[in-house]
């Protein structure tokens, strides 16, 4: 009896899920789903496989492009015109723009002085720290700036440097990458409204007029 095309796929699918590559690995380019909670990775073949960005967990298997149709992301998930899959420590696409809004616009009523900010949330209060020096440190160690305690952040991540020809944010050596509205980077002029990623936080960057300039 001759093989269907179905089964040659089901019989591909088995073979790709057998593979468990182990965390903290070079493991090729692929997309990789937690075993957990069902986050993807998307690795090319010089990044390094590290804990899920969502659960932390490091159970992975390898995921199969035969179950992605026409215009499907993994687990037949759409995706729509522009959206983009960020690699290693992204989310599968950028969250609901009335998320980030939301938190720009809350840390904006707690705003009273011109300046730069970053805001974030931690549960369910919205943090909001100033940026008044030239150089502020994101990371997992006890020496930074803006301090997540969380296996998805590296200890030096990112830094955010104010210049007198505009705020970057520089990706520092980080493991799991940084990324502005959905596209990661090592470098970024940022624009009022950003959004930057670092690992699974979500940070948003404010600008509000008459706040001292960087010299």
């Amino acid at each position: 009896m001759q093989t269907t095309r179905e089964q040659f796929r089901a019989r591909k699918e088995q073979a790709i899920e057998r593979e468990l590559p182990a965390a903290d690995v070079f493991v090729g380019a692929g997309s990789f789903r937690c075993r957990s909670c069902g986050y993807v990775l998307t690795l090319t073949a010089l990044d390094r496989l590290s804990v899920c960005p969502e659960c932390g967990a490091d159970d992975f298997a390898r995921t199969s492009l035969f179950s992605q149709g026409e215009g499907e992301g993994v687990e037949g998930t759409s995706h729509e015109p522009g959206q983009e899959t960020m690699r290693h420590g992204g989310a599968l696409s950028r969250p609901e723009p009335s998320e980030h809004e939301d938190l720009i616009a809350a840390a904006r009523e707690k705003i009273s002085t011109g300046g730069e900010y970053v805001a974030f949330r931690e549960g369910e209060e919205t943090r909001i720290v100033p940026l008044t020096r030239e150089w502020t440190r994101i990371g997992r160690s006890l020496a930074a700036d803006v301090r997540f305690d969380d296996p998805t952040v590296s200890r030096r991540h990112a830094l955010i440097v104010r210049q007198p020809d505009g705020v970057r944010v520089l990706d520092d050596r980080s493991l799991n990458g940084v990324f502005v509205n959905g596209e990661r980077i090592e470098g970024r002029v940022l624009k009022d409204g950003d959004e930057i990623v670092v690992g699974r936080y979500r940070l948003g960057f404010i600008v509000i007029p008459g706040g001292a300039q960087a010299s």
